[in-house]
């Protein structure tokens, strides 16, 4: 099965247009014709199916034939990963958080940051990607990058994690997780957090962990916290 995506499908919806792009790829490389099936996801949970009408090249047509809502998970898993130098080490994050499941990612800007600024548009287009390839009907929620101090200060409910490198008391990440159960955790950037970040972190009644015995990389270390999260609520 191949995924196609579009948000602004709905549960009312009876027949679908695709953009030029998608109708070219329906027509030409995938070859379907009058009465063949496409599968269709708009990202909130509903799998759409769709049988082609008009296999036209530019604005292939097709009518909703069948819909069913896919169960969610039990808990939020929202990461808070500071950009990576290199962007497609952050790519590389994005795609595979999606696959193994995640629900919130937001940038942070921290101290040690080299990399402040990023491309929203181009990681909106890798998550949409991973979503169709893993067959997964829910588009996380990609944040508009934040500065750390702005970040610690706000609300957020279920339990709190920052795993950082400092020579502290940190607990295991991996024992303090519970199933169905929201979590934030906060991943810092190639030089970590600052000491100062982490004060303000412990201030927020963030919990310092350890993610294991080797000092991971950025991006690694996001995905190592994710799929913890996975693991525990399988």
């Amino acid at each position: 099965m191949q995924l196609f995506y579009n948000p602004d499908i709905t549960e009312n919806t009876s027949e679908i247009t695709f953009p030029k792009e998608e109708s070219k790829h329906i027509v030409k490389v995938l070859r379907k014709n009058i009465g063949d099936t496409v599968h269709i996801t708009n990202g909130q949970g509903w799998l759409f199916a769709a049988e082609i009408s008009l296999p036209n090249i530019n604005k292939c047509t097709a009518k909703i034939v069948s819909k069913s809502h896919q169960p969610k998970h039990q808990y939020n898993l929202h990461l808070a990963v500071a950009p990576t130098k290199m962007n497609d080490r952050y790519e590389w994050f994005l795609e595979k958080a999606t696959e193994i499941g995640i629900d919130t990612i937001t940038p942070i800007i921290c101290d040690h940051s080299e990399r402040k600024v990023i491309k929203i548009e181009r990681f909106e287009r890798i998550l949409q990607s991973a979503m169709k390839q893993s067959l997964n009907c829910y588009l996380p929620k990609l944040n508009e990058a934040i500065s750390f101090k702005d970040f610690i200060n706000k609300d957020f409910s279920g339990d709190l994690f920052i795993a950082h490198c400092e020579e502290t008391d940190r607990k295991s990440l991996k024992k303090q997780l519970k199933q169905n159960t929201n979590v934030t955790i906060l991943i810092g950037p190639e030089g970590d957090f600052s000491v100062k970040e982490i004060e303000q972190a412990l201030q927020n009644k963030f919990i310092p962990v350890t993610l294991g015995e080797t000092r991971l990389r950025t991006e690694t270390a996001a995905i190592v916290a994710c799929h913890s999260v996975a693991f525990i609520n399988e």
